[in-house]
């Protein structure tokens, strides 16, 4: 197996966050929450990190200009999730390995939840896997929907949800594991038939599906992954789970 690529997504303001930096570059305990990110995936065996910057890119890059290893990707629009990890094509044209997509901001990402995810990778080399998790009070998240088997469907987000699948509790992380060139062609069909006229990455994991892909949904996640960081508040929260994992 090719070994690992990960797309970090950083382009995005922090705006609900009361300040007018990039969000990744908002600070837990002292540190840029990206640093978390990148630390986890380093620590999972992940060597070659492309970083998709945009907003203020310049101060993301000079955050991490201490790190080796990371590639710089500018998106130049915000155009959706989708558009930042196809602003990477060029540089993963070549990779037929396994593709980690997560977001810069999520501090909590725990090395065993990759590896974990990584290693069902080996076990198939499925189209895409998902990592996921239940969550009681999954408001804001895009649900798992299933089939009566219990085999992936597809992504919905709570915006374009209906009122029987916001009662789906299994959500979407935005943790992801792709095949290279399945990712790839995924995203040549993504459109913006939603609300926010966005590109989803969402998406991808549908699509391939329809393809007759192999897509797998895994509800391995802890629970502190499930914490995310919109608002002052909810930072605080991350802190204090942070301060229980020995940050």
């Amino acid at each position: 197996m090719s070994d690992p690529v990960a797309v970090v997504l950083a382009a995005g303001k922090g705006t609900r966050m009361k300040s007018d930096r990039p969000k990744v570059l908002c600070e837990a305990l002292g540190r840029p929450l990206i640093d978390y990110v990148i630390d986890c995936l380093e620590k999972a065996g992940v060597d070659r990190i492309l970083v998709v910057i945009g907003y203020r890119g310049q101060d993301v890059r000079r955050a991490l200009a201490q790190r080796s290893g990371l590639e710089f990707v500018e998106q130049t629009e915000q155009l959706g999730t989708g558009h930042a990890v196809s602003v990477c094509c060029d540089r993963l044209a070549a990779h037929v390995g396994p593709v980690l997509v997560v977001t810069g901001d999520s501090p909590l990402i725990q090395t065993d939840s990759v590896k974990r995810l990584l290693a069902e990778y080996r076990s198939g080399h499925p189209a895409c896997i998902l990592g996921t998790l239940h969550k009681p009070r999954p408001d804001g998240l895009g649900r798992i929907v299933r089939d009566a088997a219990g085999q992936f469907l597809g992504i919905v987000e709570q915006k374009d949800a209906t009122p029987e699948q916001l009662k789906i509790t299994e959500v979407n992380m935005s943790t992801y594991v792709f095949h290279g060139p399945d990712l790839l062609d995924s995203l040549k069909d993504l459109g913006t038939d939603n609300r926010q006229r966005e590109y989803y990455l969402t998406d991808c994991p549908g699509i391939l599906r329809t393809k007759g892909k192999d897509v797998r949904a895994l509800p391995v996640l802890r629970p502190c992954e499930a914490l995310s960081v919109n608002t002052l508040e909810e930072l605080a929260v991350v802190e204090d789970e942070l301060r229980k994992l020995g940050f």
